[in-house]
């Protein structure tokens, strides 16, 4: 289970952006969590009222847990090329979840019809890469679409490429996540 300073950090970063008076101490605060220090990747999803309102993240750890969630947490907000820009007056309906996602090994699989036999709906995220297209779903996706088909279809299409894409074997990670999430409003900044 995920600690819930995983909340405090991905909130604190938001209202970092609204105002002076939260400063991100990082170095107390991986003081008092060491295990922020770790390498770690994560993803942020911010949803207003239920709704989709900004979600960006790694797939491989590149640096510390904490610089991760708070550099995606601001790019959730404020860089997610989909939406505007978070609102101030926007924070009392937004609720934040931070995924957490282990390593992603490869799906070795024969053809599509395989794949979709070795994929675990509402278990896998899966990455597709196949020369410059390259797309992910995190197994939250899984609420949507609930089917293997019809999640590698549109997996294939977020990637940029056709569902055809499959008949030229692209390569397939899976990754598992733990994920935390809780109202703007109740969670506690640090």
């Amino acid at each position: 289970m995920l600690n819930p300073v995983i909340l405090r950090v991905a909130k604190s970063a938001l209202l970092s952006r609204f105002e002076d008076k939260y400063v991100l101490e990082r170095g107390s605060v991986l003081t008092q969590y060491p295990f922020l220090k770790k390498n770690g990747a994560a993803f942020v999803t911010l949803k207003y009222n239920n709704e989709l309102r900004g979600c960006i993240g790694s797939v491989v750890a590149h640096c510390a847990l904490y610089d991760d969630i708070v550099n995606n947490a601001v790019s959730a907000g404020f860089g997610d090329p989909r939406f505007e820009h978070l609102h101030a007056d926007e924070l009392s309906n937004i609720s934040v979840e931070v995924s957490v996602l282990s390593e992603p090994t490869i799906l070795e699989y024969k053809d599509f019809d395989d794949l979709c036999q070795k994929v675990k709906p509402k278990v896998d995220g899966l990455i597709l890469k196949h020369g410059s297209y390259h797309g992910t779903f995190l197994p939250q996706v899984w609420e949507q679409l609930a089917t293997p088909k019809l999640f590698l279809q549109h997996l294939s299409m977020k990637a940029g490429a056709s569902p055809d894409i499959y008949a030229l074997h692209p390569t397939i990670y899976r990754y598992g996540v733990e994920a935390i999430e809780g109202a703007f409003n109740e969670i506690v900044p640090l």
